[in-house]
């Protein structure tokens, strides 16, 4: 017997549909419970950092460290999703569930013309970064400004900038917006906006 293309295929998908038919009425699916877990973990609501949309996260924690993050099913703006960067939140600073072993945890400093990295304390860090932005600021300190013959109070200092990055939650960006203008920085960024 001799079976042209078409009528091949017409076999094969009528004889594959039998088998599927089959199959199904000869087995029953009987529900099987679900285990769930039995103690309650911590979980935090939580806005995405990465970009300016907001998208709501929920945060669960275990033991001192962030174990899963998902998309918060209540929020408005995503309704439970998240994009693939939002999704790697839990991720910031671990490594396969175990803490990054090259994540800095002490500063590092360059001296001017140096090559090598120096370990300083915090405290060091500290000082220094105060030291250098006072010093900056009190040099380009501007009060006042004249537009059209009036003089106008601006004070502030256009010789810094603040660029907060992605990992920066929307508490610890709204409180360094209140450091950055209570030391009169005008240009404050994010890289959500760049």
């Amino acid at each position: 017997m001799e079976l042209s293309r078409r009528e091949f295929l017409k076999a094969s998908g009528a004889g594959m549909g039998g088998l599927v038919l089959l199959g199904a009425m000869g087995s029953e699916k009987v529900p099987r419970a679900i285990p769930l877990k039995k103690e309650p973990l911590g979980e935090t609501y939580t806005i995405c950092c990465y970009c300016g949309v907001g998208c709501g996260a929920l945060a669960t924690a275990a033991g001192g460290k962030v174990i899963n993050v998902e998309g918060n099913p209540d929020h408005p703006i995503n309704e439970g999703t998240l994009c693939s960067k939002g999704q790697a939140l839990a991720q910031f600073r671990t490594v396969d569930g175990e803490d990054n072993p090259n994540r800095l945890t002490k500063p590092l400093y360059r001296r001017a013309g140096g090559t090598a990295w120096e370990e300083k304390s915090w405290d060091w860090a500290i000082t220094e970064i105060a030291k250098r932005i006072k010093k900056t600021r009190d040099d380009n300190w501007i009060s006042t400004v004249n537009v059209g013959g009036t003089d106008y109070t601006v004070n502030r200092t256009d010789a810094i900038a603040h660029f907060g990055g992605g990992e920066l939650d929307n508490e610890e960006c709204y409180l360094l917006v209140k450091l950055t203008r209570a030391l009169g920085m005008v240009y404050i960024e994010h890289c959500a906006r760049i």
